[in-house]
């Protein structure tokens, strides 16, 4: 249950099982912010951008984590959280040169619930939905009910990894894997282990930042108990999504010996300063994850008006290069269809 404090103070956030006690993750998953009328009062922002919100939601819902919410200042309609997740009047533009399936991805899909682009690893969608919407999502449109698995599918699947000897890597993205539980993802491990070819198992979330409560005893034991060495890639975009839970459950990972790597990608009016892309490579530091990839936006209608040029883009790295050590600069990316990579930018 979310309360408000006075007008001159910050929301303050209450979640009953938190009272002393451990947060279930599945209960916050349950209690999302759904609601852009309520996510506007919540936030204390101007009522009429609500009709907006409510028409850019009949094509992309909004989904919002209470925890992330409370790291949104409230009163602020630029605060660069809130830009990423409420819905608005840009998305309901046509942009040209934008569309449905930017990375041209249903060529890539051989069978439900794989996305094969790259040679020695592939993508698993383990799941149909995220924790949260985040507005500039490339696959706010993709097929997840195609791609929605029973046992059967998840068996053929499976046997296409078995059959495709160069695979080294799986890759378990969505929609977020993470929104499913422990005995399904553990049941999945278990699976990839005993593929003799693949030796690393990759997760990509952005659960451990939006809904810190997600790292669990038990999400740790399947992540971390077989032979397959554990990556998890998170996706974090701005310092402020940083705080102490977020930092607690990053410590907890990197202790069972998880590899933490983070993609950020750059968006106009969030990160588009060299400042804000130095926060956040500080952050992460101190949290124990390296920056891995800045990604420039892929071009899927409704997101048009987060894109940043390749120009600015490339000038916003030379500046990051001249304040911190090339470990904490991420590498400028585009993700090309078609390619056997991602492509950097200006190399």
């Amino acid at each position: 249950m979310i309360q408000h404090a006075s007008a001159t103070s910050e929301i303050v956030v209450r979640d009953s099982a938190a009272e002393g006690a451990s947060r279930r993750w599945q209960d916050e998953m349950a209690d999302l912010v759904t609601d852009p009328a309520e996510l506007i009062e919540l936030l204390q922002l101007d009522p009429a951008q609500l009709p907006d919100a409510l028409r850019a939601c009949g094509d992309f819902a909004l989904r919002v984590p209470r925890p992330f919410l409370k790291r949104i200042r409230p009163r602020d309609p630029r605060d660069p959280l809130l830009l990423q997740v409420l819905p608005g009047a840009p998305e309901l533009r046509p942009s040209p040169g934008y569309s449905a399936d930017p990375l041209e991805e249903a060529a890539a899909n051989p069978v439900p619930g794989v996305v094969h682009k790259y040679r020695g690893r592939l993508l698993l969608i383990a799941a149909g939905q995220c924790a949260i919407n985040c507005r500039y999502c490339f696959r706010r449109q993709f097929p997840y009910g195609d791609n929605h698995l029973n046992r059967s599918q998840w068996e053929t699947a499976l046997n296409y990894i078995r059959g495709r000897h160069e695979l080294r890597e799986v890759i378990l993205s969505g929609g977020d894997p993470l929104v499913l539980n422990d005995r399904q993802l553990g049941w999945l491990a278990a699976q990839l282990a005993e593929i003799p070819q693949l030796d690393k198992l990759r997760v990509h979330s952005r659960l451990p930042i939006v809904a810190p409560s997600r790292i669990t005893d038990e999400m740790l034991a399947w992540l971390t108990g077989s032979r397959l060495r554990p990556v998890l890639v998170l996706h974090c975009n701005h310092a402020n999504e940083i705080d102490g839970e977020v930092r607690a459950a990053l410590a907890r990972l990197r202790d069972a010996g998880v590899t933490l790597l983070n993609q950020a990608v750059l968006l106009g009016g969030v990160n588009d300063s060299v400042t804000a892309l130095e926060n956040l490579s500080e952050a992460l530091f101190a949290a124990g994850v390296l920056p891995y990839y800045l990604h420039q936006l892929d071009r899927v209608q409704g997101a048009a008006h987060f894109e940043v040029s390749d120009a600015r883009a490339l000038e916003l790295v030379e500046q990051l290069r001249q304040r911190l050590p090339g470990y904490l600069v991420p590498k400028l990316v585009r993700e090309i269809p078609g390619m056997s990579s991602k492509s950097p930018i200006g190399s």
